[in-house]
């Protein structure tokens, strides 16, 4: 992951709310990053006149537009993925694949899709015949993903897949042999890359406006319900919270700080007698070292009220999202000293569908033949130091990751 690969939003205007304007930016002499009377706000601009991004510029025609065959129509498919394909410049969605014949009918119909692009498992291959079809969004219980990513790219089609990927790395090593062979283009769906607000706050990480990054603290937890649910199957799900709400922690840390680990350790905790976590896992803690010695601290849980929070602590101050990985209403901000007061200021940021985004990425790689920003290797990555995390629970040490985790 590289530097370049940041956008940069439009907006960022910030206004102070832990202490007064006046006593915030109002100290002469302040000296934000060396520069006496400079604010909060001017300090964390950018310096650079951003381009248009791709996402801004004026959405195709319907017949340019990359066609996309949702696979699976469960809550995140209905909720937030139908929804951002209307929002989309450079995608349409065309085709639905599902188990339900009626569903599929009553979706396609509230989407305009044609009746003859509606698939179930069981015809899932002849996509093969349909060119309108470019795209495959696989949107099954994790188990299934790498079956039907490798189907797919045997048919002729990009993919995107959820995250994980798959339930192991040598499952997402498959998918991504299965791309190339076809050669084809095979996209993870790491929303929170797209996210303005997590670009914004890898942005200033990288560019070391608050001074170098020591640790980085992030937690997702939440409380399942359920247990028959397929997250607590560990052949459907591969995992428990780890690989389902810890990769975000897991995966952001990598991706604010542009950084592979080197080292991970860790500890897990369940409760058996819970029916809930008979097969899979609660509770996990988990540390990364980092080549540059920052260390994240990351939290997950299926067991505990909601909490999402990422926050990196620099020499010069903190960048915080708090919320930090929900679907919308995620907040960025920023706490420094200036002059004798510490603050903290909101971080404005132009507000933008991050399925959308991710979705059109794909879209624009394929029209422009262009590499993806999260290709199946950054998923494999992920499986990898998930892998190595598993094993420090295990064996009650840390884990080097130095030879090719």
């Amino acid at each position: 992951m590289s530097a370049e690969d940041l956008s940069t939003p439009q907006t960022r205007t910030v206004s102070p709310t832990d202490t007064s304007r006046r006593q915030f930016l109002g100290h002469a002499g302040a000296g934000l990053l060396g520069l006496a009377g400079t604010t909060l706000a001017q300090s964390l601009a950018p310096t650079e006149k951003p381009s248009t991004p791709p996402e801004e510029r004026q959405p195709l025609p319907p017949n340019e537009r990359v066609g996309w065959a949702v696979v699976g129509l469960g809550a995140l498919a209905l909720g937030q993925l139908l929804p951002a394909l209307r929002e989309t410049k450079k995608s349409k969605l065309v085709a639905l694949v599902s188990g339900s014949p009626e569903k599929a009918r009553r979706v396609a119909d509230q989407n305009g899709v044609d009746p003859k692009n509606i698939y179930s498992y069981q015809t899932f291959d002849q996509i093969r015949d349909n060119p309108e079809i470019q795209v495959v969004y696989i949107v099954l219980p994790n188990g299934l993903h790498a079956e039907y990513s490798v189907r797919a790219s045997q048919a002729g089609k990009h993919v995107m897949s959820e995250k994980p990927m798959a339930t192991s790395p040598e499952e997402a090593q498959q998918m991504i042999d299965a791309a190339k062979a076809a050669d084809r283009k095979l996209m993870v769906a790491y929303r929170a890359q797209f996210e303005p607000r997590h670009v914004e706050a890898a942005r200033l990480t990288r560019a070391r406006v608050l001074g170098n990054p020591r640790l980085l603290i992030a937690e997702l937890v939440q409380n399942q319900g359920d247990p028959n649910q397929w997250r607590q199957n560990l052949k459907l799900a591969g995992g428990g919270s780890l690989v389902d709400v810890g990769l975000y922690p897991l995966n952001f840390s990598r991706f604010v700080l542009g950084e592979e680990p080197i080292q991970v350790s860790a500890q897990i905790y369940s409760d058996v007698s819970d029916p809930r976590f008979r097969e899979v896992e609660d509770r996990v803690a988990f540390t990364m070292q980092f080549p540059s010695g920052v260390m994240a601290q990351c939290l997950s849980g299926y067991s505990a009220h909601r909490s999402s929070r990422f926050r990196v602590l620099s020499e010069r101050g903190w960048t915080d999202l708090d919320p930090a990985f929900s679907y919308e209403g995620n907040q960025l901000r920023i706490g420094r000293r200036v002059g004798q007061e510490e603050g903290s200021d909101l971080r404005t940021v132009e507000n933008k569908n991050q399925f959308a985004l991710e979705i059109d990425h794909l879209s624009e790689a394929i029209l422009e033949n262009k590499v993806v920003k999260t290709p199946g290797e950054e998923g494999l990555r992920d499986h990898r130091i998930m892998r190595a995390i598993y094993q420090s629970a295990r064996e009650q040490r840390p884990i080097s990751l130095q030879s090719g985790g």
